[in-house]
């Protein structure tokens, strides 16, 4: 009898990747514009330790999470008493790890745009008497829109595939935790190897898909 595909691994990986995407380009873009603004020795250390989970194993990541927002642990145990509020192996807590885990991502590529951008443009801005916020939305940002927008789609694919991290923190829950990746370890682990092929060649749409905009995108900025 042929199995069905269920896409709820599908529709839980997308919602994971935007939430987490939405959650980097904010937190990335703020990193990497005051990062940028500073001597060069304190922007080095700071680089080294906004780009620890870039060459971190992700299932160190996943640990390190665990040892942090776990039940048992400080952070884990105060939501868990005070807001019965719990921070693992929910599909939510996917979203830390695929956060911490492609904020390098996005950090790296907005702080290439950002140190690119032509100062003069900010320093006019101000003589005109533009505030700072006017200039960062109105000036900086659609500048540098390129590498912003390539670290969002970078960002979008790599959380959409992640799962060593995303593994320990959630699991594997059909119907809630269930994301592409674990999914397909579980197919695999359970010797069900028609329908993660299925997965396996969604995956690979995807990915095509994410590289094609990239390649769009790169071609249009060399125009």
């Amino acid at each position: 009898m042929q199995q069905t595909l269920d896409l709820y691994p599908l529709f839980n990986s997308v919602r994971i990747a935007l939430i987490s995407t939405v959650i980097i380009f904010f937190t990335g873009t703020a990193a990497a514009y005051y990062v940028s603004r500073f001597p060069r020795i304190i922007k080095g250390i700071l680089d080294v330790v906004l780009t620890i989970p870039l060459v971190l194993p992700p299932t160190v990541i996943g640990y390190l999470l665990l040892r942090t927002l776990g039940p048992q642990r400080p952070v884990g145990s105060f939501f868990l008493e005070y807001f019965d509020l719990r921070l693992t192996m929910t599909w939510w807590s996917t979203v830390f790890a695929t956060s911490v885990v492609c904020f390098p991502l996005m950090y790296r590529t907005c702080r290439g745009a950002f140190e690119s951008f032509d100062e003069n443009i900010s320093d006019a801005a101000k003589t005109l008497g533009l505030s700072s916020t006017y200039i960062f939305w109105r000036l900086r940002i659609p500048v540098c829109r390129a590498g912003i927008t390539a670290g969002l789609v970078l960002s979008f694919a790599r959380a959409l595939g992640e799962y060593g991290a995303t593994s320990m923190i959630s699991g594997y829950i059909p119907g809630d935790t269930a994301t592409i990746s674990t999914t397909v370890y579980q197919l695999w682990r359970t010797e069900n190897d028609d329908l993660a092929v299925k997965w396996v060649f969604i995956n690979l749409l995807i990915s095509f898909a994410v590289l094609l905009v990239i390649n769009l995108m790169e071609r249009k900025r060399r125009r």
